[in-house]
């Protein structure tokens, strides 16, 4: 009781610190591998991977390989997804790796916990570990563990729609702004840069559009006032530009 108390601890303070800056999931997985010396793989409700702790002395080449490759097969994932509750499987019974469905005599024994946040299914947790039954204390620790990472996914997930959000207000207001002639003329420079960032000549583009040098001068002026565009003169070189929204070009290509 001692040590579970100790571990739930550990993660209650990778989820306070989550409050205040970046945790990595390995740090999550470390505890969970530490705590009931098992390997531990957090993979995310796409399939991918997103942290992994082996247990001391284990080796097997194979599933190394299937976890260093940082997502699993489709339907692998799909049946995991399916799983809405934690499950114990002994694969001394199925004589077949989890990951793999490949023969297998190693003495494993796993756990599956889905991991959700927000009402939301956000991934899973994949606990094994060879020669041991997990047992109550386990899958009390493995379930705090699980639910304290949803936290920690939903609130993630909950700041990368909010961050959305607050790009795509600003690049619709800052295109709002501009005139038909100067959306016209953005178009014309972005299809010049072909990316994110280059160097351009205005008075070639003004000629090439029909229009004058102001107007572009002008467009870029309003994209740099409202922070989605940096642009500095480079003198006879011509123009650097450096798109800092990601979502400027696909909305400046469809406000024509």
């Amino acid at each position: 009781m001692k040590r579970l108390l100790e571990q739930t601890r550990k993660l209650n303070r990778l989820l306070q610190n989550s409050a205040r800056e970046k945790v990595e999931f390995v740090q999550l997985t470390d505890v969970l591998s530490d705590a009931m010396k098992c390997n531990t793989y957090l993979f995310d409700r796409k399939g991918m991977l997103l942290g992994k702790t082996f247990a001391a002395g284990f080796s097997c080449d194979k599933l190394k390989d299937i976890i260093d490759s940082n997502n699993i097969p489709p339907e692998m994932n799909e049946w995991l997804m399916s799983i809405w509750e934690t499950r114990a499987l002994d694969q001394s019974r199925s004589k077949q790796c989890l990951l793999s469905n490949d023969d297998c005599d190693r003495d494993m024994y796993h756990l599956i916990m889905p991991v959700g946040g927000g009402g939301q299914r956000l991934g899973t947790f994949i606990l094994a570990r060879a020669g041991k039954e997990f047992d109550e204390n386990d899958i009390v620790l493995g379930e705090y563990a699980a639910m304290v990472t949803g936290m920690m996914l939903f609130v993630e997930k909950s700041g990368r729609v909010e961050e959305e959000a607050r790009k795509r207000a600003a690049v619709q207001i800052a295109t709002s702004t501009l005139s038909y002639s100067e959306i016209e003329a953005l178009q014309h420079i972005f299809d010049e840069l072909g990316g994110d960032e280059g160097l351009l000549v205005a008075s070639k583009i003004a000629d090439d559009v029909g229009i004058t040098r102001s107007v572009i001068v002008n467009a870029l002026r309003k994209l740099e006032s409202a922070g989605v565009l940096e642009s500095r003169s480079l003198g006879m070189k011509g123009t650097y530009i450096r798109v800092l929204n990601d979502l400027l070009i696909s909305e400046v290509r469809k406000a024509h």
